[in-house]
Parts: C-alpha cells; structure tokens; sequence
C-alpha cells in the first residue's frame, strides 16, 4: 500500500513531525487522528458576499460526517469564493487566481484527498483546474443552483425571470428614476 501524503507531515518520528502533530492538536484534535488514516480536505468557496455558495457551510458539515464515517480526517480551508453577482468588474477576471488559491492550498498542505465544494460557473473551473493540477484524488460536490427569492409575491429566478423583469423596469415610463429610489415591498 502506498504511503499517505499527509505522512509526510504527520507520520515523521523527529522535531517535524512533533511540531506539525502537536500544532494540529492545539486546536483540540486527539493523537489517535494522526494514526495514518487519510486527511482529505474539504475546499470550501463558502462566502456571504457569494449568493451561489453562501449555504456551504451546512453542506461542509454533511461532507465531514461522510469522512468521518468512511475513517477519514477532514479538515476544511477555505478559498476565494467568485460570485458574478457582486464582484466587479467581473468574476472571470479572478478564475485563475481562485484556481492558484485552490492548487497552493492542496499542495502546501498534508492532504491526501479533497473535496470541492463549489457553485458558480467561475468558481466551478478555478475549483477543478486548481485541484486537477495537483494529481490527488478529488470529488467536486455542486451546492446545486442558486435559490430563487421572491418578487411581490411571485417567485423570481436569478436568470430569465430576472432579465425579463429588469426590461420591464428598464422600460418603465419614468427612467429618471434609479434603482436605488424605487420602493420594493
């Protein structure tokens, strides 16, 4: 059986080994997690300012008990989260960056697998070309789709709904008033 990648941090018998160990349990994790069981981290992309991956943090526990269960040690670290809907001038100017965060995490770190936990249609490829990169075993877990919110009473979806609603205001007869001015119950 091959060695763990993470035996490289955990497994060592020297000053090392002790340092990255006893660094791991000041957070209150018991000796008998570094018994060479796989570490498989858990790259979440979770963010409030992210509409698309704000409810990761619930999926991120699920994911841990499915680790746990399976006689794994999860451990979650975050990334750069790329939401279109909030960051400017637009998310795809920071996709390979989100890509570089998510492979220097993988491969500085003692993971020997990882899940990825993404949403969007930019965090998605920086999630996957970042861990594709790295040659470990990976599952990518989609949060699914953005969830609909509520327009006077009528669902509003964030794609065609939204756009045929933002033509309608768009259209209004009274342009001179902005978005910011309008009243929505």
């Amino acid at each position: 059986m091959q060695k763990l990648r993470s035996q490289g941090w955990f497994g060592k018998n020297d000053r090392d080994g002790f340092g990255h160990r006893s660094w791991m349990k000041n957070q209150g994790w018991p000796a008998d997690l570094f018994d060479g069981r796989p570490v498989i981290g858990i790259c979440n992309t979770w963010s409030e300012l992210n509409p698309c991956n704000a409810h990761f943090r619930e999926l991120a526990d699920s994911v841990k008990r499915g680790v746990w269960e399976a006689g794994g040690f999860p451990l979650e670290f975050p990334v750069m989260s790329l939401g279109e809907s909030q960051l400017r001038p637009t998310a795809m100017l920071f996709r390979n960056l989100a890509s570089m965060d998510v492979e220097e995490s993988i491969r500085g770190n003692p993971i020997d697998g990882v899940v990825l936990l993404m949403g969007c249609d930019k965090t998605t490829p920086s999630l996957l070309m970042g861990a594709a990169s790295c040659d470990l075993p990976t599952i990518g877990l989609s949060g699914g789709p953005m969830l609909n919110g509520k327009f006077r009473g009528k669902e509003l979806g964030s794609a065609r709904a939204c756009g045929r609603w933002l033509r309608k205001w768009l259209l209004a007869p009274c342009p001179c008033v902005s978005f910011s001015t309008r009243r929505v119950p």
